[in-house]
């Protein structure tokens, strides 16, 4: 797949909430993945690794109230898309906006970065 098709592809399962899917079919068993600074464990690597750093978001979230993904923008080998959600988190009592920036890399027909930017939320508080 060019990075185009793979761009378009992962863009198509998120719109749909197969964010699973999107990493088991895209990305390298190898991926590096790049949160921004200050949050915890803020590189992470491996397929599996990452497929349940998505699992650990979804259990996070009570309600996604909204989801745009915005369309790719390509070059060379790389893109990048915007996400933008409105969610309910588990422990905080009202609705917030997780706006990012994913930028990612391809190489040989799999992603093997993605970097998220982002200003990190508050975190909920424990009981």
């Amino acid at each position: 797949m060019t990075t185009q098709e793979i761009a378009n592809r992962l863009v198509e399962l998120c719109r749909e909430g197969k964010n699973e899917q999107a990493t088991r079919e895209l990305c390298s068993p190898n991926i590096i993945s790049i949160e921004p600074e200050g949050v915890p464990n803020r590189i992470q690597s491996g397929l599996e690794v990452i497929v349940q750093k998505g699992k650990d978001f979804e259990a996070r979230l009570e309600r996604m109230n909204s989801n745009v993904i915005t369309d790719p923008l390509v070059a060379d080998n790389f893109f990048s898309c915007a996400m933008l959600m409105n969610v309910n988190l588990k422990g905080v009592p009202h609705p917030v906006d997780l706006n990012e920036i994913c930028v990612y890399t391809v190489a040989e027909g799999k992603i093997v970065r993605e970097e998220f930017f982002y200003s990190p939320q508050p975190q909920p508080q424990e009981a």
